[in-house]
């Protein structure tokens, strides 16, 4: 699903709402939630899963086309767990 097709529900959905008022409604969503995770918070969305930013450590890596070693210094990712509603639904 890409960012139009969500705009394009949003607006199956509210009958009455402007292409425009759509794509503000969801950017200030996704604005919101990335705001959010750069500081350190969880997002959790009931009935969908949440997202967490996890730092992963430091650890020596190989370059796969030379075979050098290298050291891949610690990082920060997100990590998203799916609620159990939305894994019972994936799974049929």
């Amino acid at each position: 699903m890409k960012r139009s097709d969500i705009i394009r529900s949003l607006q199956v959905q509210f009958k009455n709402m402007r292409t425009s008022d759509s794509m503000a409604m969801l950017d200030t969503v996704m604005d919101e939630m990335k705001t959010a995770i750069a500081r350190g918070n969880r997002i959790e969305i009931r009935g969908f899963g949440t997202f967490q930013q996890r730092t992963r450590a430091t650890k020596n890596g190989y370059n796969p086309s030379t075979g050098e070693t290298m050291f891949l210094p610690s990082g920060k990712t997100i990590l998203f767990k799916p609620s159990r509603e939305l894994t019972k639904k994936m799974n049929g």
